[in-house]
C-alpha cells in the first residue's frame, strides 16, 4: 500500500497548492521596469524587485540604502554600488563583509556568503577572477597529494589545488569558487587574495528569458532548465472542477486499490503455493504454524534480527536445537522465502547452513536451520556493545575460518548442481558452529542460475552497504557476476583482518577511516601492521596473507579479481608466492543501507 499511500498525499499536496493558487489569485503581469532608487534607476528582468513575485526575476534587489542583492535565491544580501541593465553587469562593494573577513579570514559564514553561485542551466554569475576552494569537514582531511592547506575555519577546512589539473572533491569536501583580485598571488596566502569589491557577469539561458516573458517560472532540473507556468485569472474556474474531479477519482481509487491489494496478497500466497508444488520432493519438512510456535517456546529466546526477520532459538521434538528464522508480513512478495528454500535446499557442504524445515501458512513464513551455538561471525569481529572486551579468535582460527568461508562460496558458484550467486556475503551471514567452523546463511537475496545459462537477467541490484562490488550498483564498473559475491568475500575478509569495520569516521587519522587504503599504504611501505593479537611471527605472516587476498578481492575491475578457487589456492599457500595488487580504486562503498534499482541487471556466469 505504501506506493499508493504517496500517491495520494502527492496528490493532496498538489490539490491543496492549487487551492491556495486560486484564493492568492496568482499574479502573472511584471512590469518591464521597476523604478529602484535614485542611485540605481531603473531595474528589469534577470532582476526583480524582492517585494514582486518569483516570475518577475531571478535575483531579488534591496532597494533601500546602501541597495542590495541576492546571488542565490533565499542567500546572503550583497551591499552593490551600480547596475549596469544592458549587459548586466553589477558591482558589488559589500563594507559590512570586509568588516567580518578583516576580524576572521577564514570565518565559515563570512567565507559561504562570499562563496558564488555554482553553474546552472537556468543562469550563469561570473567574475573576472576567482579563487577555487576545497571546503571539507573538519574531521577527515583530504589525502589527495594535489591538495595543500589553505586555512581552518571553526567547522570546515579549506584547500587548494597545487596541480594544474582539476581534482574530483574528496569525501565531505565541497567546491566554492569566491572572488579575487586580479594578478597574481601565492595561493597559500589567500588572505589578501580575496575581494568584497568585485564585478558579476548575468547570464541568462535563451530558454528561460522566454520562460519569464510568458509570466513562468524557470527551475533547474536533472541539468537542465524546466518552465512552470503559473495560472492566470482566467483559468481559475478550471481549478474548481479539477478539484471536484479529483474528490471522486480519489475516492474511486481507494475502493480500487483496495481490491487491488487483497488480490495481490491472495496471487502472491498462491504463487509460493505453486512454486513448493512444481519445485519437487524438498528435502526438507513442512511445518505447521502451531508446530513452529511450539517449537520456538513461542518465540521468547530471541537470537538475533536480520533483513527479512527475527531468529528465535527452537528445539525439535527429537531434542535437536534450532533456529527459527520469521520471516516479516511486510516484506516483499514472498521471493525472499522462495529464494532461500529454492537455493538452500539444493546445497550439501559443510560450510553451507543446513535447512531443516519450514512453515508457509497464509501469511505466516518460517525457515527452520540447525543450531550454531557460537552465533554469527561478526560479534567476534567488532562487538559495539562490549568495546572493552577481546573477542579475537586469534590468527589460526581466522585463517582456517576465511578457507571455510571460501570453500563455501566456490560451491555455491561452481560445485552444487545449479550456480547460486548470494548477493549478501558479510559478517552478519557467517555463522559459526561449536568448532568454530563457518557457515554460510541467509540466501533471501541469492539468485539461482541453470549452468546452461551464461547470461541470466535479474531485476534490481541487491546487497547491504559496506560489501556490495561496484558493478551491482553502477553497470559501467562491468557486469555483475560470481565475481561480485568476490567483492563481498574481499570486503569481510578485510574486517576480519583489522578487527574493525573497513569505514571508520571516527578515526582520528583521516588516512585510518578507510582500512583497505590504510592497510595497503603500510604493506607498499614495507612497514608493521599495527594489527591487534599478533604475538608471533607466523600470526604476522597469516595476517599478511589475508591482506593481500582481501585487496585482490575488491579490485574495482571484476576481471581482476580472483574466482574463489584462486582464493582458496591464495590461502593455502605462502605469503611469498603472492603478488602485491594494484591499489583498489574506489576510496568507499555506497552509504545507502541497500541498494536498489527497477532496471534490468545482466548477471553474467563465468
Amino acid at each position: 500500500m505504501a506506493p499508493f499511500t504517496l500517491f495520494i498525499s502527492f496528490l493532496l499536496t498538489n490539490l491543496a497548492v492549487l487551492h491556495s493558487a486560486e484564493e492568492e489569485k496568482i499574479h502573472t503581469s511584471c512590469s518591464p521596469y521597476y523604478f529602484c532608487n535614485d542611485q540605481i534607476g531603473s531595474i528589469s528582468f534577470p532582476f526583480r524587485y524582492k517585494e514582486h513575485p518569483r516570475e518577475c526575476g531571478l535575483y531579488s534587489v534591496d532597494c533601500s540604502e546602501p541597495p542590495k542583492i541576492q546571488l542565490k535565491e533565499g542567500g546572503y544580501w550583497h551591499e552593490f554600488e551600480s547596475l549596469s541593465l544592458s549587459n548586466k553587469i553589477i558591482s558589488i562593494n559589500d563594507k559590512e563583509l570586509q568588516q567580518r573577513l578583516e576580524r576572521d579570514s577564514c570565518d565559515d559564514e563570512s567565507l559561504d556568503y562570499l562563496s558564488l553561485p555554482g553553474p546552472s542551466p537556468i543562469s550563469d554569475v561570473s567574475t573576472p577572477s576567482n579563487l577555487t576552494l576545497f571546503k571539507c569537514s573538519n574531521t577527515p582531511n583530504p589525502t589527495n597529494p594535489d591538495l595543500e592547506l589553505c586555512c581552518r575555519g571553526a567547522s570546515h577546512t579549506y584547500y587548494y589545488n597545487s596541480s594544474n589539473q582539476t581534482p574530483i572533491p574528496p569525501p565531505l569536501c565541497s567546491v566554492v569558487q569566491l572572488p579575487r583580485l586580479p594578478g597574481w598571488y601565492p595561493l597559500n596566502q589567500h588572505h589578501s587574495n580575496l575581494t568584497v569589491n568585485f564585478t558579476v557577469q548575468v547570464t541568462v539561458s535563451k530558454k528561460c528569458s522566454k520562460c519569464y516573458d510568458r509570466g513562468g517560472i524557470c527551475l533547474a532540473h536533472e541539468g537542465e532548465s524546466d518552465c512552470s507556468v503559473a495560472l492566470k485569472g482566467g483559468q481559475i474556474w478550471r481549478l474548481k472542477l479539477g478539484l471536484a474531479g479529483a474528490v471522486a477519482g480519489i475516492v474511486a481509487l481507494v475502493v480500487i486499490s483496495c481490491c487491488f491489494f487483497w488480490t495481490k496478497k491472495r496471487q502472491d500466497r498462491l504463487n509460493v503455493e505453486v512454486f513448493l508444488r512444481n519445485y519437487g520432493p524438498l528435502q526438507v519438512k513442512r511445518y505447521s504454524y502451531s508446530d513452529v510456535k511450539k517449537m520456538a517456546n513461542s518465540f521468547k529466546k530471541k537470537l538475533g534480527q536480520g533483513g527479512y526477520g527475527g531468529v528465535y532459538k527452537g528445539e525439535l521434538k527429537d531434542g535437536r536445537l534450532v533456529a527459527v528464522k520469521v520471516l516479516n508480513r511486510s516484506k516483499g512478495d514472498g521471493e525472499e522465502f522462495m529464494n532461500e528454500v529454492a537455493a538452500i535446499s539444493r546445497t550439501s557442504h559443510v560450510n553451507i547452513v543446513s535447512l531443516l524445515g519450514f512453515c508457509f501458512e497464509g501469511s505466516k513464513r518460517a525457515l527452520i536451520y540447525e543450531f550454531m551455538p557460537n552465533g554469527s561471525l561478526e560479534k567476534f569481529i567488532f562487538d559495539a556493545d562490549n568495546p572493552q572486551k577481546d573477542h579475537h579468535l586469534g590468527w589460526e582460527a581466522l585463517d582456517r575460518i576465511s578457507i571455510g568461508i571460501a570453500r563455501g562460496l566456490e560451491y555455491l558458484h561452481r560445485g552444487c548442481n545449479t550456480r547460486i550467486l548470494h548477493f549478501d556475503i558479510k559478517p552478519h551471514n557467517v555463522l559459526l558452529d561449536e568448532n568454530f567452523s563457518p557457515k554460510i546463511s541467509d540466501f533471501g537475496l541469492a539468485k539461482i542460475c541453470d549452468r546452461k545459462e551464461s547470461i541470466v537477467s535479474m531485476l534490481g541490484a541487491r546487497g547491504t552497504a559496506g560489501y556490495i562490488a561496484p558493478e551491482v550498483f553502477c553497470r559501467n564498473f562491468g557486469g555483475v557476476s560470481h565475481k561480485s559475491d568476490v567483492y563481498s568475500y574481499g570486503m569481510m575478509l578485510s574486517e576480519m583482518v583489522g578487527g574493525r569495520r573497513n569505514i571508520n569516521v571516527q578515526a582520528d587519522n583521516s588516512s585510518e577511516i578507510y582500512f583497505p587504503h590504510w592497510i595497503y599504504k603500510r604493506l607498499e611501505l614495507d612497514q608493521e601492521l599495527g594489527l591487534q593479537s599478533i604475538v608471533n611471527e607466523e600470526d604476522k605472516l597469516r595476517a599478511k596473507k589475508m591482506i593481500i587476498v582481501s585487496l585482490w578481492c575488491i579490485q574495482t575491475d571484476p576481471s581482476n579479481r580472483p574466482a574463489m578457487k584462486e582464493v582458496i589456492e591464495m590461502l593455502e599457500g605462502n605469503v611469498e608466492s603472492l603478488q602485491m595488487p594494484p591499489k583498489p580504486y574506489l576510496s568507499s562503498p555506497p552509504k545507502s543501507p541497500a541498494v536498489t534499482d527497477s532496471s534490468t541487471t545482466l548477471v553474467s556466469i563465468q
